[in-house]
């Protein structure tokens, strides 16, 4: 299981949002009495291990078992369904509970929706004639924290639905958990939205505040001073660049989930044949706090040079006689040495993907294509991935890439292309493609491209960046500074409207709204920058944004967010929420459907 991270740190008091879920959870279980068997949605599996420890689910009395399709072994007479409402989940439970009774084997059972229950599942319930049988419940878990200055909503395809299915229900879930954290740190009295679904986010926070209003006048000032909401469809250009931090690579190439990365036991140094261990990645691990958000060849310099001091005290340690003072320090560097060994064996594995011809060449591609130059030479290199079969998602990742730094493709290369993709690929991606143009990430060029005036208006190229002692944002893609947090810093300073005009130029609409008799609070739009005394909360602490993507952040993006919030005349700090943690392959990942 991944390790509970640490919330000591966290601006706000996220220990307690996780103590309250973790608490609701053991509820559920000691209401039912006895031995029971607890069945987790895989899914759900993760995000739990970031709430609960499976030792304390055991101590009241639960056997855990993953759902699945094969009927549940136990010797328990009642179990416990722990799942997200979705279709599929019910099917297997439907056949767990006929099987039961096609043995006469007699149980009790229990369904708890995570996070609420839905009508349509109730319904094949009832239609299966098992309905009677369950006992049916809620389990309100709508944000994790997934480190002491990142919540997830855990909606694994909130972008898809949102574009693609026109499905709303994600929206709605993402409003409730912002309320219930009003609940708990005072209403947020700025909101700013950009994107459609953003927009319709505020509007259904307004409404939930009129139907069952956060008291204000009890809560005094609250913790979170603004909101800013952002879809991930007003930036689909920087999830498919490949991110160069640290954390980004590693979830790029190893695939970070639930905070923590699973691969072969031999990348770390242990000599165990084919076995997968875990190894957690949050704050609690000091020297990945230090190097997580710098860009990875700086890393790489740092951990070369924690290396050689070691090396040295350890000489001196031999060579010279030491006083107990001195020998106190070492044996406190010896500490961390575990630390600085996985580490070292993650960058050096890390270093095997990164220095791969093709990896480089894919860069240069990106950085063309972002910077809107050399429109054949990338059409050609994207003919040649195709032609070549490498994996589907890497090619549409640069496709999309192309498509919206372009406004689309023209219509004899866009049929081409595609024509080309079913044929190296197969037709049944044919589902796949009309995801991506039903969403706008794949398109005929019907207007001219307003990429280039976005990207000077915003300065969103940066010459001569410096990885190693950055003053900007653009470090953490080596030269190319995120929209969406060019956005954001915007967002910080002066608010929507000096940039309004561009705004217009992205997809969707914009609101900034003022909320519940908080007008005379200073909103950030007269901060500047600088901090007034009456944005500190009570004790002193800096007050907080809260940043919400609705669609996916990547860790880059996460990185240059921490940057910002350690830059001085920075008033903020910042935390992010998202319905994911995604990067560009994960992201495309939920589009890619296949027929048959």
């Amino acid at each position: 299981m991944a390790q509970v991270p640490n919330l000591d740190n966290a601006p706000i008091n996220l220990k307690s949002l996780r103590d309250q879920s973790q608490k609701e959870l053991i509820t559920i279980l000691k209401n039912i009495r006895g031995k029971k068997c607890l069945v987790i949605d895989p899914k759900l599996g993760g995000s739990l291990s970031l709430i609960v420890q499976s030792s304390l689910l055991k101590e009241h009395g639960a056997e855990l078992r993953h759902l699945n399709v094969e009927p549940v072994q136990t010797d328990c007479t009642k179990v416990v369904y722990l799942v997200r409402a979705q279709l599929d989940l019910m099917k297997f439970i439907c056949s767990h509970i006929h099987n039961d009774i096609s043995k006469g084997i007699q149980r009790e059972y229990f369904v708890y929706f995570v996070p609420r229950r839905a009508v349509v599942c109730e319904k094949i319930l009832e239609e299966e004639k098992i309905h009677h049988l369950l006992t049916i419940g809620e389990y309100p878990l709508y944000l994790i924290p997934l480190d002491e200055d990142v919540l997830s909503f855990e909606l694994d395809a909130a972008c898809k639905e949102h574009l693609v299915d026109v499905d709303t229900t994600s929206l709605w879930h993402i409003a409730k958990a912002i309320h219930k954290l009003e609940f708990s740190f005072g209403l947020i009295p700025n909101v700013r939205a950009k994107g459609k679904a953003s927009v319709r986010v505020a509007d259904i926070l307004n409404r939930m505040q009129s139907e069952e209003p956060v008291n204000t006048s009890e809560m005094g000032v609250p913790e979170i001073n603004t909101i800013i909401l952002l879809d991930r469809e007003v930036d689909m250009i920087t999830p498919m660049c490949s991110q160069l931090t640290y954390e980004g690579l590693l979830d790029e190439f190893l695939g970070i989930n639930n905070g923590a990365v699973e691969l072969d036991s031999s990348v770390m140094g242990v000599q165990h044949e084919g076995k997968k261990i875990k190894v957690p990645l949050n704050s609690s691990d000091k020297l990945f706090k230090e190097t997580r958000d710098q860009n990875f060849e700086v890393v790489v310099q740092v951990l070369r040079q924690k290396a050689t001091s070691m090396k040295q005290d350890y000489t001196e340690m031999q060579t010279t006689n030491q006083t107990v003072s001195e020998l106190k320090d070492f044996v406190k560097k010896l500490n961390s040495l575990p630390e600085m060994t996985r580490h070292i064996n993650l960058g050096q594995h890390l270093t095997t993907f990164t220095s791969k011809p093709s990896f480089l060449s894919r860069l240069d591609m990106e950085q063309t294509l972002v910077e809107a130059e050399s429109y054949d030479i990338c059409f050609e290199y994207i003919e040649e991935m195709i032609h070549k079969q490498e994996p589907l998602t890497n090619v549409l990742r640069l496709l999309i890439l192309f498509s919206i730094t372009n406004s689309g493709l023209p219509k004899k290369n866009f049929d081409y292309l595609r024509r080309e993709l079913l044929h190296s690929y197969g037709f049944e991606h044919i589902a796949t493609l009309n995801n991506l143009e039903k969403s706008g990430l794949l398109k005929k060029q019907e207007t001219k491209s307003n990429w280039i005036t976005i990207k000077r208006a915003l300065r969103l190229i940066v010459e001569d960046t410096d990885t190693a002692n950055p003053n900007d944002i653009s470090y953490v893609f080596s030269g190319y500074a995120p929209l969406s947090i060019r956005l954001v810093q915007h967002a910080i300073r002066s608010g929507w409207r000096p940039i309004e005009e561009i705004l217009k130029l992205l997809p969707g609409p914009h609101s900034d709204t003022k909320r519940g008799g908080f007008s005379s609070s200073p909103s950030l739009g007269s901060l500047n920058g600088s901090l007034h005394s009456s944005d500190k909360v009570v004790d002193g602490r800096r007050s907080l944004v809260l940043v919400v993507f609705i669609g996916g952040v990547t860790a880059a993006e996460i990185s240059a967010l921490r940057f910002l919030s350690s830059q001085e005349g920075m008033a903020y700090d910042i935390i992010v929420a998202t319905t994911k943690i995604v990067n560009g392959s994960t992201l495309t990942e939920t589009f890619v459907e296949k027929l048959g």
